[in-house]
């Protein structure tokens, strides 16, 4: 089976961003299928490239990287503009690529577009990958307000879930809310993998002198409103006023709060907060496997109930417990298999008491911990849902 896969944030475990689809590309590779990944250059993956368009190939998968650049920390309406150059851009592939099925993978919603022309224009079965209930979590959020861009971008969502054979959701609660929505629409969950491997197996600690195992709390990823990552700072302030700093948070990432946070820590001398930047998923592991826990912080609204971040995976794949701000599946999630916390998005105190218990639940933690490594391997592995997704494909279009 050939297939055209759209996704704009194609990353290798070199990169600092989640490697989804590079593993599951490559596992298909393995089984003999022929894959073509259209992406761009994101500001967290690895990909390079000096010209215009490029093709390169990693591990059998041959990807197509147009030069758009997409950041985090771009303006609202320049990120907008790169969604659209990168659509525009792909529906060359989606025209005059080799396919049998195309899977387009979103946010941002105009990833659907090159998936459209190949299914209307030329007849080629579609697969939607919806990694998060785009455009609804933009609108909740309140970027987007334009009442036209709603309009065009709620048609837009419609359009692509209609005219797939199948909508493939990361998460539960997004595949409960699309059949809500779309009842004749054939959807199922393949949550986000975690490279057991890579995060299972023990690397050496390396805190750079500043960190001491299992004495802080880690927090990987995007530094920003969705992440709710003022929340962490509020909880530091208060723990530094009440003399409590025996354990650290560790920020590992970018985006638009970093500068906010780090003038804050430097103007109130916030020494439990540090903020190291981007790193590769191979220099990470280490720093998470040897946190106390893991920070999967979002803001508290319905949308992001749904989420189904890489951090999460990743961490209970590293052994460490998760600390997160959701009521959806992940809380669940936890609470079902005792791997786990939830704290309360909108009160930074909650995330201060739990710290300051955090002397008297050490054992807790390792228990936890041991569980939660077991759990993501059984869950989580990379082979076993790359495979549920082909086969939810294969069953789709034949």
């Amino acid at each position: 089976m050939k297939i055209l896969y759209f996704y704009q944030y194609y990353a290798t475990p070199q990169g600092s961003w989640g490697t989804r689809v590079h593993e599951f590309a490559r596992e298909w590779v393995k089984q003999g299928h022929e894959v073509q990944v259209v992406s761009s250059i994101y500001s967290k993956s690895d990909l390079k490239a000096s010209h215009f368009i490029e093709h390169q190939q990693f591990d059998g998968v041959d990807v197509t990287v147009i030069n758009v650049r997409i950041d985090n920390k771009q303006p609202f309406l320049k990120r907008i503009f790169t969604f659209v150059a990168y659509a525009l851009c792909s529906i060359w592939y989606a025209l005059t690529a080799k396919a049998d099925v195309v899977i387009a993978s979103s946010g941002p919603i105009t990833v659907g577009i090159p998936g459209l022309v190949a299914r209307y224009l030329r007849g080629k079965k579609m697969v939607f990958e919806a990694r998060d209930l785009w455009p609804e979590g933009a609108i909740e959020l309140g970027l987007i307000r334009n009442a036209w861009i709603k309009k065009l971008a709620y048609a837009l969502e419609a359009r692509c879930y209609k005219a797939s054979s199948l909508v493939v959701a990361l998460s539960i609660g997004m595949r409960q809310d699309i059949q809500k929505r779309f009842p004749n629409t054939r959807v199922i969950d393949v949550t986000n993998a975690a490279n057991i491997p890579l995060f299972s197996t023990r690397v050496p600690f390396e805190g750079r002198g500043v960190l001491t195992q299992g004495k802080y709390l880690i927090y990987t990823g995007n530094i920003g409103q969705v992440n709710n990552s003022l929340w962490i700072l509020e909880a530091a302030k208060i723990l530094k006023n009440q003399k409590f700093t025996a354990y650290k948070f560790l920020l590992v990432g970018e985006g638009q709060q970093r500068e906010l946070i780090q003038e804050e820590i430097e103007k109130l001398g916030l020494d439990n907060l540090i903020i190291w930047g981007l790193m590769p998923k191979n220099k990470l592991v280490g720093l998470i496997q040897n946190a106390c826990v893991s920070l999967v912080p979002l803001k508290g609204t319905p949308i992001l109930d749904t989420s189904s971040p890489n951090k999460f995976f990743e961490s209970l794949a590293a052994g460490v417990p998760v600390v997160q701000t959701t009521n959806g599946w992940m809380k669940d999630f936890l609470a079902q298999h005792e791997v786990g916390f939830t704290l309360d998005p909108n009160s930074a105190e909650s995330l201060v008491q739990f710290v300051q218990s955090l002397d008297q639940r050490e054992e807790e933690l390792k228990q936890m911990g041991q569980k939660a490594k077991v759990l993501a391997a059984k869950e989580f592995g990379t082979p076993y849902l790359a495979q549920k997704m082909l086969t939810g494909i294969q069953e789709a279009i034949l």
